[in-house]
């Protein structure tokens, strides 16, 4: 048997997403703001070089040496990352900074370029003299600049290791306090009696827990009304059931009592009919039972009705004959129409089994298949005392008979034909028959 799935929590869930969602924009901004941030600290720095070499060229009207760069002070701890030479010709060295190397910072004479010196990447900043005397180049490590960048990434990031912790727990405070209507509405359910089948109170509950509570509503009503059914069905099945068991123990009874043998054979004769009047109530009620809803829709075809009302006479015409009853199936073409063809066929077989057993003997029952605008229509028609206009409304309900009737019966045939008719979008109506005598059951297929 496959185990259900675990349960999950849906605060656990909701914290985790939405944890994770901050802390991706959050990672995503970063990584943004790093890279914009080392494109405009590049920029700065570049200007700074290029300040720098503009502010030594502007003092190269008097002589190189007298300009001590050996002995500038460090103002700043990344001051000795940048360096500084001043090259006549662009080939002697004629001045340097302390931390200056020995060859030309780059080979290049204007503007910005990149160098490797001793292993070190270098960013360098090359500018001439109006005159083209003396070539100024200012170099800084990338090492300062990878520096800064680095440091920028930590504060960016470092508060997330402290807001994640705190969005954590104010989010799990706001979603335990947004879930409790869904505790307590699973308390209210937890607590009911089974047989508690009213609706649920939907006090103060937030909009997206209202759609719930009322759809739960709606099912307790449609349980309630299901429930209520079957309980009205259970006695009367019970009760139809008892007066044929409590006729067939008198008769038995009578049986057993007499002495005259013609007395013990019509015991026995109603002791027989009444266990066939039983037996027609119990597979009248299993019938009515095993009609499952979706059983139409799963197991629809192309039916004939006419073909399925001819074989439905052929069944029943024994009866008919037993009673004394005529039974005619009208000419006429194919009546095709969609649905289940066994319950069709229960369907006809009860409408023609009330037929014969309410007509009298020498009576006429009659059975048409036809097709019309709006689909086919099964038509049947007897002879019998019929059902007053009043009363015609109340003919589907289960376990109802006329009153005043003779003929014995479990009240269901009508109930089943409904019901298959409801399941298979059909419409039911009682007419009288044909020259205004007896009763005309008819059953409308939609196209």
């Amino acid at each position: 048997m496959k185990q259900p799935a675990p349960a999950y929590s849906l605060k656990r869930r909701l914290l985790a997403a939405l944890l994770a969602s901050i802390a991706f924009v959050w990672l995503a901004t970063a990584v943004f703001s790093y890279f914009d941030a080392q494109h405009e600290l590049d920029e700065l720095l570049d200007a700074h070089l290029a300040q720098s070499a503009s502010l030594l060229l502007a003092q190269t009207g008097g002589e190189p040496e007298e300009i001590d760069t050996e002995h500038m002070p460090q103002l700043h701890k990344r001051a000795r990352n940048v360096a500084i030479q001043m090259w006549e010709h662009g080939a002697t060295l004629r001045l340097h900074s302390a931390n200056a190397p020995a060859g030309r910072l780059s080979r290049q004479d204007e503007g910005f370029s990149d160098a490797v010196i001793g292993g070190e990447r270098w960013r360098v900043f090359s500018a001439w003299d109006e005159a083209r005397r003396y070539l100024v180049q200012v170099g800084e490590r990338y090492e300062t600049r990878d520096e800064i960048a680095a440091s920028l990434a930590k504060n960016l990031l470092l508060p997330l290791l402290f807001a994640l912790p705190l969005l954590g727990g104010l989010v799990w405070l706001n979603v335990a306090r947004g879930l409790r209507p869904l505790a307590a509405l699973g308390r209210q359910v937890a607590e009911r009696d089974p047989g508690n089948l009213g609706s649920l109170d939907a006090g103060a509950v937030p909009a997206e827990v209202l759609p719930l509570i009322e759809n739960l509503n709606r099912l307790f009503g449609r349980v309630a009304q299901l429930i209520d059914s079957e309980r009205r069905f259970t006695a009367d099945a019970a009760h139809e059931l008892r007066t044929p068991l409590a006729g067939l123990k008198t008769q038995a009874q009578v049986a057993r009592a007499s002495l005259d043998d013609a007395e013990r054979r019509h015991a026995l004769d109603k002791v027989i009919a009444g266990c066939d009047r039983a037996s027609h109530l119990v597979q009248q009620l299993l019938t009515l039972a095993r009609l499952d809803p979706e059983e139409p829709a799963s197991r629809a075809q192309p039916c004939d009705l006419r073909e399925l009302a001819r074989t439905a006479v052929a069944e029943l015409a024994p009866f008919a004959l037993s009673k004394q009853v005529e039974i005619e199936l009208a000419e006429g073409a194919a009546a095709a129409t969609t649905g289940h063809a066994g319950l069709i066929a229960i369907l006809l077989r009860n409408l023609i089994d009330n037929a014969i057993r309410y007509s009298p003997a020498g009576g006429s029952v009659r059975v048409r298949a036809q097709n019309g605008e709006d689909g086919a229509t099964l038509t049947v028609s007897d002879q019998g005392p019929g059902i007053p206009a009043a009363e015609r409304d109340k003919v589907g309900q289960r376990f109802y008979r006329i009153l005043g009737t003779e003929e014995y019966g479990s009240g269901l045939g009508l109930s089943i034909v409904k019901r298959i008719a409801e399941l298979h979008g059909a419409s039911l109506s009682l007419a009288e028959g044909d020259e205004g005598k007896g009763l005309a059951v008819r059953v409308s297929f939609r196209v």
